[in-house]
């Protein structure tokens, strides 16, 4: 008699698991197709529209690192800038001209010939906040 009403008891848990299961899966399927709109729509685009980023990207911004423009992160790729140099970097911009860089106080021999190696991969642009806003040229908060 116990085997037989602990069998029940898993019985009915399974089933139950299923019919919350298959009930929680159509109210969703049912509420995305009121909520969202159809895909179609979320992929056009109104012509002539761009942002202030793509518009930058579009520059000479898209292919330098623009000093005063880029967070710390995007210094990775250049040997000896990330993270020290790239954050006194970004600490003492904006800069009028990429060779305004070589004027940061307190930068050893070292850190200037690391500069001086890679000054033609940099590039100075006006600051625009959408790359710069929310403060998290130092940390972004991305972690590896």
């Amino acid at each position: 008699m116990k085997r037989l009403g602990r069998l029940l008891a898993v019985l009915g848990l399974v089933l139950g698991c299923f019919a919350w299961a298959g009930e929680q899966s159509a109210s969703a399927a049912t509420f995305s197709r009121l909520v969202l709109p159809p895909s179609s729509l979320i992929a056009v685009e109104a012509p002539g529209r761009t942002n202030r980023a793509d518009d930058k990207l579009a520059t000479e911004y898209g292919k330098k690192l623009d000093l005063n423009n880029s967070g710390v992160r995007d210094f990775r790729e250049f040997r000896g800038l990330y993270p020290t140099l790239a954050g006194l970097i970004i600490k003492n911009a904006p800069y009028e001209k990429v060779e305004d860089v070589f004027n940061i106080s307190g930068l050893t021999q070292a850190q200037k010939k690391v500069l001086e190696a890679n000054v033609d991969k940099f590039t100075v642009t006006d600051v625009e906040s959408v790359f710069i806003e929310g403060d998290t040229r130092l940390n972004n908060g991305f972690y590896d």
